[in-house]
């Protein structure tokens, strides 16, 4: 789960992690009213999407004009700011070329800065605990540091049993050349930023740029947050942060019915139980000359509606043209993924191809179940066997039509 950089801050700001003063904005008039309340005499007006390089970025009404981060000087300049990013629709390098409306905004106070740095706490699989990630090129990309100058990013790895010691932050400081004031306010910052971390399950907290003020003051200029979907009964308050309208349609309807879903940009549909098992079955799929349209895990405990929930979902992505279900039975029985691949298919009128490999527990009846049901189902009966018939039944569809 991804939050706007307001709320981030907000979250990190009650961690003592040193974070400008800002006021988020849901329209014009809130933007202007914010000028009121910062020091001032400078004035930051940012476009909140959940997509990075909106400062780079072009709206798509002007796509000559400034991008969706803007300095002001005044009042009226950040009304016309905020006149021109809100409700307009903004195009960053991550959001592809359709791009993503603005419809929040945040006002933050002017800071002098003295020096750019990057850092960011990440969950390490190599190390199998959290790792800090600091570098001397604040305010690029990660990806272009670690390509053309890895020896600039420095890692840190903390041992969870151990948890963050003074010699980490020493370190982080240490690594990025700072002295005095500076030096002592970032070990603040890094253990209040690694505790900010782990107590609210965070999975990625990225700060790009930290900054030093010219007061020797390190700050967080910016912030980006995602948070471990499985942790997020534990913080309510976190979980109403959630931005619907920043998400997938499709990514939404699924978290609904507890489905792990995450749409891709190929033509076969997949609906697998078990994470392991999706990844095989994309693969296999690749490896067959297709393109997996998305990853989804039913999950080992489906019922009838959720597998047609499931279903429906896949079939609502225009470009899927061929459907792909996968499904060892364990937990899952076979027999209820008939009965909702029927249903699905029966209230969606299927109108592409759609393969079935069941296997495992009542496989025979669901293959019977599936048989009787009177629908164009291909059977298949291991999982190249699926992937080779899906792959041609696609194939077959898109120039029959």
């Amino acid at each position: 789960m991804n939050i706007h950089e307001y709320q981030a801050k907000e979250l990190l700001t009650k961690y003592g992690v040193a974070t400008p003063k800002g006021i988020a904005a849901m329209n014009v008039a809130e933007a202007v009213a914010a000028v009121k309340e910062l020091p001032g005499p400078l004035y930051v007006v940012k476009s909140q999407i959940h997509a990075g390089g909106r400062g780079a970025g072009k709206f798509k009404n002007n796509p000559e004009g400034k991008g969706g981060v803007r300095l002001c000087k005044s009042e009226a300049d950040v009304k016309a700011a905020a006149e021109a990013m809100m409700n307009q629709v903004l195009v960053t390098k991550q959001t592809g070329p359709e791009g993503k409306e603005v419809r929040r905004l945040y006002v933050t106070d002017g800071v002098d800065i003295a020096k750019e740095y990057y850092c960011s706490v990440v969950l390490d699989r190599a190390t199998s605990g959290v790792t800090f990630m600091v570098s001397t090129e604040g305010g690029m990309d990660i990806e272009e540091v670690a390509e053309h100058s890895p020896e600039k990013i420095i890692k840190v790895p903390v041992d969870s049993a151990m948890g963050m010691q003074g010699f980490h932050a020493r370190k982080l400081a240490f690594g990025l050349g700072l002295t005095g004031a500076a030096q002592k306010s970032a070990i603040k910052f890094f253990t209040s930023l690694y505790k900010a971390f782990v107590e609210l399950d965070a999975s990625i907290v990225e700060i790009n740029p930290m900054i030093v003020s010219d007061k020797g003051d390190v700050m967080a200029l910016d912030a980006k947050m995602t948070f471990d979907d499985n942790a997020m009964y534990r913080h309510p308050d976190i979980a109403a942060m959630r931005d619907e309208n920043e998400e997938d349609a499709s990514e939404t309807e699924a978290h609904k019915w507890e489905l792990n879903y995450v749409r891709l940009d190929g033509e076969i549909g997949c609906m697998v139980n078990g994470a392991g098992l999706a990844m095989a079955t994309m693969d296999i799929i690749k490896l067959y000359g297709g393109t997996p349209a998305n990853f989804l895990d039913v999950g080992g405990g489906a019922t009838t509606e959720r597998v047609t929930a499931a279903f429906k979902i896949i079939l609502a992505d225009s470009n899927v043209k061929g459907v792909l279900v996968n499904i060892f039975g364990g937990i899952m029985k076979c027999d209820i993924i008939a009965n909702g691949i029927i249903a699905a298919a029966k209230e969606v009128k299927l109108s592409v191809p759609l393969v079935v490999r069941l296997e495992g527990t009542n496989v025979e009846l669901g293959k019977k179940i599936l048989a009787e049901s009177g629908l164009p189902i291909i059977s298949a009966d291991n999982l190249a066997d699926a992937a080779d018939k899906i792959v041609k039944a696609t194939e077959q569809a898109k120039k029959a039509a």
